[in-house]
């Protein structure tokens, strides 16, 4: 891959657009993500922690900004050692720092209300729905039926970003055709990932496979960006699959750093992990910083070893881009620069941590049991509205008045809903769309309570 192809300011389906000599295009794709409704209702939807009385811990608005944040900081170091290596021009790392800010701006736009397990909860009740299909789930194509199986926040992310904000079904924000390769984690769609997982395809173990990243509708919008970019792409009969975006690593790598270590601070915040467990691990992490920390509260210290983590974590991250760089500018690096940096054994010890004294903590277990049950009432309080649909040849003028009055109350968005793939389609950006609470209230109008 070449730098030159890979930093394209060119925007998807808006080729004639002009850089100002004030703003890059990058700066404005910031711009339009953290002005975008999408973003804005990150600040009510879980990153980890439950919405809490408590004001201190993360939610999604506030980990996006963060991990922007790393994310410039990290891509800018990277973009000054690829100056002085020659690999692009002086001025260069700069457009590197705007482009992986964008991306990591929008690294969470499509995660639905309740954290991860919204996603579990959204599969879940599709997959319920495909045991015995009736309806508009027994006319989807079997082909795409793991879209909406295994739904994923990410390949939902896209959609927003490339089709339905903004610009509707003409290139969504119309982004930098740069920011959505850097944006695109896992560049292939449900259906090739079960041929790749059938052992059909070579490299089945890539890392940028672990998960899809595409709907089937949106494959042509991310091969307009991929060719441009020069991604190298993958055929396979009639499948397709593109190898990551290098700054796909920088983004991972700053979602990584600020979850893995900003768990930590808010679960002694919320008193799930004591001052000692966290102080322990930051400590380490931090490579155990000689600082006299005499006179500073509990809170102080965590955040002042949060902080020394964060900038530790940041070199690690550098020097493990600069011993891969031959393998991830072929499109052959098939690890995260947490796990191949110095620190990638304090990076595990963490996970471990996280894994069973955070994310079994007793209120986030209710969280995600309460959550999967709202999701389902709200899927399902909505599901006679796009059936009628479709039992009256997808013209929305011919509904009864009861769904009528549903999709006048919840707003449902029916335009361009014409087949069952768009039906669905339809639900899954509605209840994906929800803030938590606001997923909480429409459940209960839903269901009556």
């Amino acid at each position: 891959m070449e730098w030159i192809k890979l930093l394209s300011n060119e925007r998807l389906h808006d080729r004639r657009y002009a850089e100002q000599p004030n703003r890059s295009i990058f700066t404005q794709d910031y711009d339009r993500i953290v002005f975008s409704e999408p973003f804005r209702r990150l600040a009510n939807k879980t990153q980890v922690q439950p919405l809490y009385e408590h004001d201190h811990v993360h939610h999604r608005l506030i980990h996006s900004i963060e991990v922007g944040s790393v994310g410039r900081s990290l891509a800018m170091s990277i973009g000054q050692w690829l100056v002085e290596q020659g690999e692009i021009e002086a001025g260069e790392e700069n457009s590197l720092a705007n482009i992986v800010q964008a991306a990591c701006a929008a690294h969470d736009i499509g995660n639905p209300p309740f954290g991860h397990s919204g996603e579990n909860a959204i599969g879940a009740w599709f997959s319920d729905r495909f045991q015995e299909p009736s309806g508009i789930f027994s006319d989807l194509d079997e082909t795409l039926r793991d879209e909406f199986r295994n739904f994923e926040g990410n390949a939902q992310g896209f959609r927003i970003v490339a089709r339905t904000e903004m610009y509707r079904n003409a290139g969504g924000m119309r982004l930098s055709k740069a920011v959505l390769g850097a944006f695109m984690k896992y560049p292939l769609s449900a259906a090739t990932r079960s041929v790749l997982a059938g052992g059909a395809i070579s490299d089945a173990g890539y890392f940028g496979n672990k998960k899809f990243g595409l709907f089937e509708s949106d494959q042509a919008l991310f091969a307009e960006a991929a060719g441009t970019l020069g991604l190298p792409e993958i055929q396979s009969g009639d499948r397709r699959w593109w190898r990551r975006h290098p700054l796909v690593f920088v983004v991972e790598a700053a979602d990584d750093i600020c979850y893995n270590i900003v768990d930590l601070e808010d679960a002694f915040t919320t008193g799930e992990l004591t001052f000692e467990i966290v102080r322990d691990a930051l400590f380490d992490l931090a490579e155990r910083p000689n600082r006299d920390t005499a006179g500073m509260s509990e809170a102080e210290q965590i955040a002042l070893l949060r902080a020394i983590s964060i900038g530790k974590a940041i070199q690690s991250c550098l020097e493990a881009f600069k011993d891969n760089y031959r393998a991830i500018m072929e499109g052959t690096f098939s690890r995260s620069l947490i796990e191949a940096g110095t620190l990638g054994g304090q990076f595990a010890q963490i996970k471990t941590l996280a894994g069973s004294r955070i994310f079994t903590a007793r209120r986030k277990t209710e969280l995600e049991v309460s959550g999967h049950r709202i999701i389902g009432n709200v899927l399902s309080g909505i599901l006679p509205v796009y059936q009628q649909l479709a039992d009256e040849n997808w013209n929305a003028e011919e509904l009864d008045e009861h769904p009528r009055q549903i999709a006048r109350a919840l707003s449902l968005d029916l335009r361009d809903i014409s087949n069952p793939e768009q039906a669905l389609h339809g639900m899954a950006d509605f209840i994906s769309g929800m803030t938590d609470r606001y997923a909480l209230r429409i459940s209960r109008m839903l269901s009556g309570t």
